[in-house]
Order: structure tokens, then sequence, then C-alpha cells
């Protein structure tokens, strides 16, 4: 099989004057039967894999379902079939379903380790990856050996193929493919447990083919995916409580009144309690306040739910005498749900939880990297007030001038112009991480570096005098100069990092991956990164972005 064509990335950088910022922009069960396929390794399984991004028949199911969305889990559920699955058999799964905008993934985090802590066996879907595609699918927490993946990759895609000539020649998308394949192992690897994340919206999403999960979570709801999911926060909030199910309890964080009332309606109709949760402050651990393994504020709420998600699923299969059952709540109705005394596994399971790329922190020497996949509105806005506490903290020992450096990045339909004024003034990029996406041409990126280029500078132009401190309302205080004001376009990710850390990180020293050139004028832009006594870089907007980079920073995630 020929292995795909790479995809290109480009990155966009701007240099800014010391403490301000330098912005980089890259564009970039177990009755599936055995395939009849020759021996493949893991690598053949993800070009295999990378194939069902752009296939034609994906591209027809897509055309085909666009105006009909029910047809969506009707297709999911012929392809279940056709892998050798029922969707009856996913109810031994004993699932937790999560739905929302903004940290789904960290719930589903969160809920996992709490539940491991318990002796449970877990399984975990989540996506997307950010550096190999088999941290999609994770038991007890830690993603799936190549070996199992590869395994399990052939035995669903190969009794796939060997039916596809009689449903005229479809075969899944990537995203199905994977959900199916999800379903097959935490099946075949007898798991006590599933926490599935939803892909986008919830109704229409291919994971919403469960018919009876244990309880549903919805985590903060606001504007994405408007061309799939609808362009009010309303409209999205009627998509995420289709993962609702009759008698099932669900809980969700604390919404604006516009989409609770949404919800609200969706539990009335489905025939389901509604819970809302308490802050976290207001649960009583034996011992000081809780703690969390994942930083920022906006963590608490995604905390909380876990909690409740947690309570719940462990009430219905433990029915233990020390978990007080909640007060039974009305179908349709919308209660306080109570705050309770976390268990010891409950505690260190918040406190121990790790989800990389998402408020992560890594050190290189005088050089911090900060990392979150935060990639809307609102996430920005929490990306923002994690990083202001989190480097005021650092910088404060730094004993020196601090350059700070933005690698930032969008992909879809993202707003990036309203992104970058909510992190002052900079630029951003359309980038690729380790992931190949087949669904962007390189005339794409390109043209979008271009165009962040563009903005950048215009950004910077407006008002910018030297010693201005601009203060856009929930972003950062930064001083900007006229003269630093330039933008520079690197070939790719690797390229920017090395620029970046200009000879002073001992990781990218030690790697031995070759780089494009640089531009010629980077060389006399980059004297303040070499002369500053700490490098704090902040990358975000994309978690694309966020993957190719922790695969060069983190040479162990790609191992």
């Amino acid at each position: 099989m020929a292995r795909p064509s790479r995809v290109w990335e480009r990155v966009l950088a701007v240099l800014l004057s010391r403490r301000s910022w330098a912005t980089l922009t890259a564009a970039s069960t177990s009755s599936t039967k055995t395939a009849r396929l020759p021996r493949m390794e893991y690598q053949d399984a993800v070009c295999a894999l990378n194939t069902l991004q752009t296939n034609a028949s994906a591209l027809e199911q897509v055309r085909r379902e666009r105006g009909h969305p029910q047809l969506q889990l009707q297709a999911m559920r012929g392809f279940l079939k056709r892998s050798g699955l029922e969707v009856e058999e996913l109810d031994s799964l004993n699932i937790i379903h999560v739905t929302g905008t903004k940290g789904k993934g960290s719930t589903c985090a969160f809920t996992e380790r709490i539940l491991k802590n318990y002796g449970f066996r877990t399984g975990f879907y989540s996506s997307p990856h950010l550096v190999q595609v088999r941290e999609r699918i994770r038991i007890n927490g830690q993603p799936i050996s190549k070996e199992l993946f590869t395994k399990y990759f052939w035995q669903v895609y190969g009794r796939l193929d060997e039916t596809k000539d009689a449903h005229g020649g479809s075969m899944p998308a990537y995203f199905r493919f994977l959900t199916i394949l999800a379903f097959h192992v935490f099946l075949q690897e007898k798991v006590d447990l599933a926490v599935i994340e939803v892909g986008i919206g919830g109704a229409y999403d291919c994971t919403n083919i469960i018919r009876k999960p244990w309880v549903c979570g919805v985590s903060s709801l606001g504007i994405d995916h408007t061309s799939i999911l609808g362009d009010t926060i309303e409209k999205i909030a009627w998509q995420k409580g289709g993962i609702f199910k009759p008698g099932v309890p669900a809980f969700t964080v604390k919404q604006p009144d516009g989409p609770m009332a949404v919800l609200q309606d969706r539990a009335m109709e489905i025939g389901c309690s509604l819970s809302m949760c308490p802050d976290l402050e207001e649960y009583q651990p034996e011992v000081g306040p809780l703690r969390l393994g994942l930083a920022g504020r906006h963590q608490r709420s995604n905390a909380s739910l876990a909690l409740q998600l947690s309570r719940c699923w462990l009430q219905q299969r433990c029915q233990t005498g020390h978990l007080q059952p909640s007060p039974p709540v009305e179908n349709g109705s919308i209660s306080q749900a109570s705050s309770f005394q976390p268990s010891t596994f409950m505690v260190k399971g918040l406190e121990d939880t790790e989800w990389p790329g998402r408020t992560q922190t890594l050190q290189h020497g005088p050089l911090t990297y900060f990392l979150d996949g935060a990639h809307t509105t609102r996430s920005i806005l929490a990306c923002v007030d994690w990083f202001r506490e989190a480097a005021a903290q650092q910088e404060c020992a730094a004993g020196g001038p601090v350059i700070r450096v933005l690698l930032f990045n969008t992909s879809g339909e993202r707003d990036s112009g309203a992104l970058l004024k909510i992190l002052v003034l900079p630029s951003e990029i359309p980038a690729a991480g380790n992931q190949q996406n087949f669904n962007v041409t390189l005339e794409g990126m390109l043209t979008r570096c271009l165009d962040n280029q563009r903005s950048w500078r215009s950004l910077v132009r407006q008002d910018a005098r030297p010693g201005t401190e601009f203060l856009i309302p929930g972003g950062l205080p930064l001083v900007v100069e006229r003269k630093m004001a330039s933008a520079l376009v690197f070939p790719c990710i690797l390229s920017a990092l090395r620029w970046i850390a200009q000879g002073r990180d001992p990781v990218l020293v030690s790697s031995s991956q070759p780089t494009s050139m640089v531009p010629a004028n980077a060389a006399e832009k980059a004297e303040p990164l070499r002369e500053a006594a700490a490098v704090h870089v902040l990358i975000t907007g994309s978690l694309h972005l966020v993957g190719g980079a922790l695969k060069h920073l983190d040479p162990s995630s790609a191992a």
C-alpha cells in the first residue's frame, strides 16, 4: 500500500520587545472476524487509516448525510454491524458518555482516573490525538500498545473491507472507524467501564449509537463547529443534549440561561433527570482543599462534573452503603446536585490526573513551554487566565529579562481574528502536528499563513507606540514596539522551535531530526532570545499544533 504524501507545514513568527510576545504561526465482542489480510505492521495500519480521511465513498457519505443528519447514526449502525458487532453489545461496556464544547476531554480524564483508582479496568475513548492515533483508545489510562492497535485494527478493517463490495464499496470515514475500533477494543479487553467522549455535537455524533449509558455529562458550552451544530449557543445546546437517554441520569456544569433552558427541555423531551453540579469549593474533603492535576481555574468545573459522574456510576455499580444515594429527581426537571465528601480514591484521582496538551508545562533549561490546545473564544480566555498566573510566578524568579513567545495556530472555521485579540496582538496559524491531515491543501495553508502575517501587522499598527500598554478585556497587558513588529515565515514547526530556543533547549539540541532552511532575516531577530534570562513559550490555538510541538519537545510521546 502506497504511503500518503506528506502534508507540509508553514510557520509565521513575530518577535516583540523584552517581556512581550514573539508570535509564531504554523500552517501546517468478540464477534468481529479476523481479517483475511497478510500480516501488517503498526505503520501500515496508520497508513490504511489515513486513507479513510478522503476516500471517495467517505466524501459521498458527507454529501448525502449533510441534509439528513439522522442518516449519520443509521450509517454508523450499519458499519458497526458489518464489523461484526451489534449495538446491543455496547450495553455491556457500562458507559459514561460526555459531551460539551470546552472541557469534555478533561472531564473524561478526571473521571477515568477516579474510577481506575477504585480498581476498575477502564476504557477511555477521546479525540483528537496529539502525536499518535493510539492515544485515542486507552486502557487503564494508557494508550493501547502498538501491538494491540495493530492486532485489533486489522481485525476491524479486514471485516469492513471484506463486506464493502456488497455495500457499494463504502468504508467508514476516519472518526467512524476509530469509534468502531474503540468499541471493539474495549469489548475484547473486557473493561469494567468505558468513558466515551463525544466527537462533535452529540445528537448525531457517531458515538451516539450508544443505547444505554449509565450516566451522561455536559461540560461547558460555547460557540464551535457552527456549520454543523448551528450558529447560536442554544442550537448547539440542543445538539449536545441529544446524548441524553430515557431514564439515564445526566449532569451539567453551570451554563448560561439560554442553553441551560434548552438542556432542560431536552431532558424533559427524552425523559431523564438533569442535575447541575455544585462549585468545587462546596465539596468537603477530609483534609485541605481539593488539588487538581490539571492547572487552571476553568478545570474546577470539569472536576466537579467528574466527581458527580463517578459517584453516580459507583452508586449503580456498587450499591455501596458509604455512598449516600442522590435524592430522586423527576424526569425533565433540573436540580442542584448535592456536594459530598469525596473518598480518598476520588481525591487522589483528581490530584493525579494527567491530560497532555491541556494546561501543560514543560521546562527545558531557560525555556519554559506552556501548552494548551484551546481553540474557542471561551477556552482561549481560560488559557490566557492560566498562562498569566503560571508565567507570572516563574518570571518573579527569573532573575533577569524574560521574553514571551507565542506559537499559535487555528484550523478549520475558527475566527482567528477574535482569538488573536484575546491573546493581545499575536498572529495565528493553520498548523498540522505529527498527524497527517489530507483535508487541507498546501495552498490553503500558505494562504492562511500570509493572512495571519497581514493580521499581525495590522494589529500592531493600531495605536502601537513605543511604551504604550495595551489591555484587551480578558487578555494580557503587553508593551509593543513598532520596530519589532516584523513577521517571519518558517518551513516547519521544528524550525520555529529551534529558532526560539537558539541552542538553549537541551532536548532540541540533542534531536537528530533535520530542519528546513530558516528565513534569511531570522538571525537578526533572535538576539533578544539569546540574551534573555528566561524564555516563556505559549503554544495554543490548536490541538494539532500542540501535538506537533510535543512530538519534538517530548520525544517519548512519539516512541
